[in-house]
């Protein structure tokens, strides 16, 4: 069992005070908090760990327990970690009587600030696990359910205005409110509706959300990219053309005369709404693309006869 520097995950200084250690747990909570890191597949990992480490440096009981653990193991590791550590003084005993350790600490299901419940290592549970009461064996602490990710499809369009999904899980239906600007790889979570427990708490659903490629729109973060086609004459003398938008109607673009094959125009604001705020709107680009006659009649080939004469002559 490898053992956990508590310190380090907080990245405080080992003899830091208490109200230090709590300073930086706060930080460090609300810099990893899932519900502000949809995106971020590491942050439920980190989180954890921040409650974990915090759950026995802010506990001065446990804390000192911790310490007299460190002291000692880092002794082993200056002699060389030769055979083994020997964690059985440390271990959480089966008995009603504390082992040698130390005295006994006993573990309460822990909810921070943020409404997070403890989900600790096996370093933990067998460090500070909550002892049995007269029983031959430690009985299991029960454990909050596993979280789950789950792939949904949606299209531009959905992404751009957000959406409803109806999903079943554990024999519940249940409504996911997709909001408007996710990606591909965006994480939408549904908190308890993941893998139950055996607390009877679930872990949480973490929908993993896939955009399906636009038939005329490329996207790029919260911008949008497309190429319009438009005929000679229009870029020749000037003219309107219509622009795809995923809110399903279209833009009106002004072309001025002799406007230049594979001229781009930035439409602001009609990109992609900004993920969590939804009023900040990415940009459309629009790069033209000429569009050259064909199958023309005789008349119509008389006409780019006299065109050219004519240029020749300049």
């Amino acid at each position: 069992m490898d053992y956990k520097d508590y310190y380090k995950v907080l990245g405080v200084a080992k003899k830091a005070s208490q109200a230090d250690i709590k300073k930086a747990y706060r930080k460090l909570a609300q810099q990893y908090h899932p519900d502000k890191n949809p995106d971020n597949k590491t942050a439920p990992d980190k989180f954890k760990d921040i409650n974990e480490a915090y759950e026995v440096l802010g506990d001065k009981d446990k804390r000192q327990k911790y310490d007299q653990l460190g002291s000692n193991y880092q002794q082993w590791q200056q002699r060389g970690a030769g055979g083994g550590f020997d964690w059985s003084p440390y271990m959480r005993q089966g008995g009603g009587t504390p082992g040698a350790g130390g005295p006994r600490v006993e573990v309460n299901d822990f909810s921070n600030l943020f409404g997070q419940g403890g989900d600790f290592s096996d370093f933990f549970q067998n460090v500070f696990g909550q002892q049995g009461s007269g029983q031959s064996r430690a009985q299991p602490r029960p454990r909050r359910g596993r979280d789950v990710d789950q792939a949904v499809s949606v299209t531009l369009e959905e992404a751009y205005s957000g959406v409803k999904r109806a999903l079943q899980r554990n024999g519940k239906k249940l409504e996911a409110n997709i909001p408007a600007g996710v990606q591909t790889s965006s994480r939408v979570r549904l908190a308890g509706a993941g893998q139950p427990g055996t607390n009877g708490a679930g872990g949480d659903l973490y929908l993993v959300i896939e955009v399906k490629p636009h038939a005329l729109l490329e996207r790029k973060g919260d911008d949008l990219y497309a190429e319009l086609p438009v005929e000679l004459y229009v870029l020749t003398l000037g003219g309107e053309a219509r622009v795809p938008t995923p809110k399903g109607k279209e833009i009106v673009l002004t072309i001025p005369p002799e406007t230049a094959n594979g001229k781009q125009f930035r439409l602001s604001g009609q990109g992609m709404p900004r993920i969590g705020d939804p009023a900040q709107k990415g940009d459309l680009y629009v790069r033209l693309k000429a569009v050259l006659p064909q199958e023309l009649s005789e008349k119509e080939k008389s006409l780019f006869r006299e065109l050219a004469r004519l240029r020749q002559k300049e």
